[in-house]
């Protein structure tokens, strides 16, 4: 199989894939997809009464994602709705929904899209095992359910939302099993991929220990 240019971070809910996804876009200047952020779209329109039709054409057509220092901006009619898209709503309908086979495949091409040649760093679920099976490189990056809580919680804090820590290791721990028990793209490893476990880990040494395999890779 012939490799493309594409690093692949897939892990579980809040396990760290798109701040090292940003971390790794901008320290090396690769595109960056947020496949997350696309299912929480899908979920924020059809919360709003699009059919699936109108859906793609709205992320098509009327969404800008910009890639900033620390974050990625999603903006919808001049408006910034990125933190909209990271309530717990929208990210519990996201992922019921993104067990549906209908919703996977349309999204899929969206996905598959944003690779144009240069070095994309694609992080979610099933980068790794079904949008880039040839990626040169792939990163299963994991955490405990209390440590990935615990992220969650100091999150959604700084965003001023009221938190329950046990109902949020539960909620995680649920989606967890949602994801991973799945018939259609189950949140398993790539065969290829290559584990990381940060849950004693910062995110600089994260980035450390992805950053040779980055050089090696990619000269």
């Amino acid at each position: 199989m012939m490799k493309i240019n594409v690093i692949t971070i897939d892990g579980p809910s809040a396990s760290g894939k798109g701040a090292l996804a940003l971390r790794i876009a901008n320290i090396f200047g690769f595109k960056i997809l947020d496949s997350g952020a696309l299912y929480r779209l899908y979920a924020y329109f059809f919360k709003m009464n699009f059919s699936p039709d109108e859906i793609i054409s709205q992320i098509n057509m009327n969404i800008i994602f910009n890639n900033h220092k620390n974050r990625l901006s999603i903006i919808y009619k001049e408006d910034d709705i990125a933190s909209e898209l990271r309530s717990e709503s929208i990210a519990k309908l996201a992922s019921e929904l993104s067990s549906k086979k209908e919703v996977r495949d349309t999204l899929f091409n969206i996905q598959r899209n944003f690779y144009d040649g240069d070095i994309l760093v694609a992080d979610g679920r099933d980068m790794g095992t079904v949008v880039f099976k040839d990626a040169k490189l792939k990163i299963f990056l994991t955490a405990s359910p209390e440590e990935r809580a615990k992220r969650r919680y100091l999150e959604l804090q700084n965003r001023g939302q009221e938190v329950n820590m046990p109902a949020l290791i539960a909620d995680i721990k649920k989606r967890d099993f949602n994801d991973s028990s799945r018939e259609i793209s189950p949140l398993i490893p790539a065969e290829d991929s290559i584990t990381i476990d940060s849950s004693e880990m910062s995110l600089d040494e994260v980035f450390s220990f992805t950053e040779s395999m980055i050089r090696k890779e990619f000269n």
